[in-house]
């Protein structure tokens, strides 16, 4: 049987990130995001709107990067994939379990670090690997280049 675990979530930041390192050196950071979803109510015709947090935990240069451009507000696009933490309550020794994203790459959604963006604002792109695309390429009508990975089908 095949498997298949890929994460795609575009939220706000719920909290500043959270960066640590490991004896080893490895980068952690631990990243809070707010996923809404708005959709109008059939009965009543009211717009309403439901929130999901989601817990994610970034490694190496990519925990980096998203620590030294990120804070609580701002919005990001990630793409990771799903893991699941078990331990033991330390209170009744019962076994807990939190499901988590761990980030494998992200993309800037807005082109202010406080946030805001708008059309035709400079998007730069950075992936875990650590390339980013310069802005100044993206603002002068320059098209994206467009690998045959970042195709999702």
């Amino acid at each position: 049987m095949a498997n298949y675990n890929k994460v795609l979530l575009m939220g706000n930041i719920t909290r500043d990130i959270e960066l640590r390192h490991l004896p080893s050196g490895n980068a952690i950071a631990q990243v809070g995001l707010a996923v809404n979803r708005k959709w109008r109510d059939q009965n009543t015709n009211e717009m309403k709107e439901e929130v999901t947090f989601v817990d994610c935990d970034a490694f190496g240069k990519t925990a980096e990067n998203i620590a030294k451009f990120f804070s609580k507000g701002r919005p990001i696009f990630i793409e990771g994939r799903l893991r699941l933490d078990t331990w033991k309550d330390k209170n009744d020794g019962s076994n807990r379990s939190k499901l988590k994203v761990v980030i494998e790459s992200w993309d800037f959604i807005d082109s202010k670090p406080g946030g805001g963006g708008g059309e035709g604002a400079a998007r730069p792109v950075v992936r875990s690997s650590g390339a980013s695309q310069p802005a100044a390429a993206a603002s002068h009508g320059e098209p994206e280049e467009i690998r045959e990975d970042d195709i999702p089908f």
